[in-house]
């Protein structure tokens, strides 16, 4: 059996999509996977399972459709590679509320991100992440998760590095 870290994009954001996340849980066990565990109200789940992570997205994503009536992206990552993004960030973390990290439903071959204006914020790609880190606080990057979605052609989803770590922490 393998753990997984599930990310869900646009859940409980500004009011939309909501989806209590107990509710959440009793599609996630309905669907039979194991030990499920979410972590806030934005989509974070760990669970267990013997499906790949193809299949775990896919069941999960018509599983939201078919039962709420959401159309929701589900990104899937192993603990080993949720370990690797973050021991590849490439900034300081010293400053917590500065770091986040945007995981993307693909890899890339792109390293530049065509946005103007970007002041001291600075990221990286690193393979199917693109870690961020913006001395201002994300309310005021341009290097939002709709930017990075549409200038690299993907599906994203960004979390923050408290979140990012708590999950990693709750999956152990």
């Amino acid at each position: 059996m393998k753990r997984f870290i599930i990310l869900l994009r646009g859940i409980n954001v500004s009011g939309k999509n909501k989806l209590p996340m107990a509710d959440l849980r009793d599609l996630l066990n309905a669907l039979e996977f194991k030990n499920v565990q979410t972590y806030i109200q934005s989509g974070n789940i760990i669970l267990d399972t013997d499906k790949s992570k193809i299949e775990v997205c896919q069941n999960i994503k018509e599983g939201v459709l078919s039962k709420f009536g959401y159309d929701v992206p589900v990104l899937a990552r192993t603990i080993s590679e949720w370990e690797k993004v973050i021991s590849k960030y490439p900034f300081s973390i010293e400053n917590e509320k500065i770091v986040a990290f945007t995981f993307l439903n693909i890899g890339t071959k792109e390293l530049v991100i065509e946005v103007k204006n970007i002041g001291e914020d600075q990221y990286k790609i690193v393979d199917d992440v693109v870690c961020l880190n913006c001395p201002k606080g994300f309310g005021q990057t341009k290097l939002t998760n709709n930017v990075i979605e549409k200038k690299l052609n993907v599906i994203a989803t960004t979390r923050n590095l408290r979140t990012t770590l708590k999950l990693l922490e709750l999956a152990k």
